[in-house]
């Protein structure tokens, strides 16, 4: 079963995202537990703890429909010791947030070089940092997306992310987000099912459908390879509609959330209803 969904605000308190997705229609929904511009944020309240939950349990949003962003401040891999423990510490954080809410999985951008160190030991270092965080921590997955490559960051290649998870110790508590994008973006074509399946195919051999823990479903406003992130809506970009069609009605992304971070929220009921109209009731 697919479900759609978008990620949606959280402002007054995470409670609020869970209604804010079902007003949309969402079956999915993405979130920040915390301000993402932000390093550090008062606690959350037993309060609004107990709430999500209840709104969770009465709109029918289990843990693996809910894909929780940590703050895009985090730079695991950053090459200066006090701010790669800023950001430990910080991920840290967002992971005991999506403990106490009971959620199972935290997506987050692996991080950047900054051209200070050679990739190869940025790639470990990041992975050092998950290895740190999950010793702490238990119940949630790690879950690295894939960029578009812009600038130093890293994980633009599956290469790269495989390279992190072969550093992870528990390898039951890591996996992947694909943004569409940032794939497209960083130079995997997705721009009919041919090419999507080769893409798809490849990601497969280097890391496995069993490590797909989400996806942003994401047209782009750039070229193909253009190594920048700039989302756009479905179907109005330089992707089109074919991997969305191809996605919807492959069973191998069934049972995760499919997230929206496309540019006009107005218009997410109109994707979410579209992206389901693409099933085909043969497959």
């Amino acid at each position: 079963m697919k479900f759609v969904g978008a990620h949606v605000s959280a402002a007054g308190g995470v409670e609020n995202a869970v209604l804010n997705a079902h007003t949309i229609g969402a079956k999915a929904f993405a979130l920040f537990t915390k301000n993402q511009r932000q390093w550090v944020a008062p606690p959350l309240s037993q309060k609004s703890i107990a709430s999500f939950k209840e709104l969770c349990e009465k709109h029918e949003y289990q843990p693996f429909q809910i894909l929780p962003h940590d703050s895009y401040l985090i730079n695991l891999g950053h090459p200066e010791i006090e701010a790669l423990e800023k950001s430990r510490t910080a991920f840290l954080d967002e992971l005991q947030r999506c403990e106490l809410l009971g959620l199972d999985r935290l997506n987050f951008h692996p991080g950047s070089h900054l051209n200070k160190i050679d990739e190869e030991t940025c790639l470990k270092t990041i992975a050092e940092s998950i290895n740190l965080s999950l010793d702490k921590t238990k119940g949630v997955t790690a879950v690295i997306e894939n960029t578009a490559g812009q600038g130093t960051n890293l994980g633009h290649t599956f290469e790269q992310i495989a390279f992190i998870m072969d550093h992870v110790e528990d390898k039951s508590r890591v996996g992947v987000c694909i943004d569409t994008c940032h794939s497209f973006s960083a130079g995997y074509d997705l721009s009919n099912a041919e090419a999507a399946e080769k893409t798809f195919a490849h990601f497969e051999k280097l890391i496995g459908f069993k490590y797909l823990k989400g996806m942003h479903m994401n047209d782009s406003k750039k070229a193909f390879g253009s190594r920048v992130d700039r989302h756009e809506s479905i179907g109005e970009g330089t992707i089109g509609t074919d991997v969305f069609k191809y996605i919807m009605n492959d069973s191998r992304f069934d049972n995760i959330p499919l997230i929206l971070e496309t540019p006009n929220e107005e218009i997410w009921p109109e994707e979410i209803k579209m992206l389901y109209s693409y099933i085909n009731p043969s497959k």
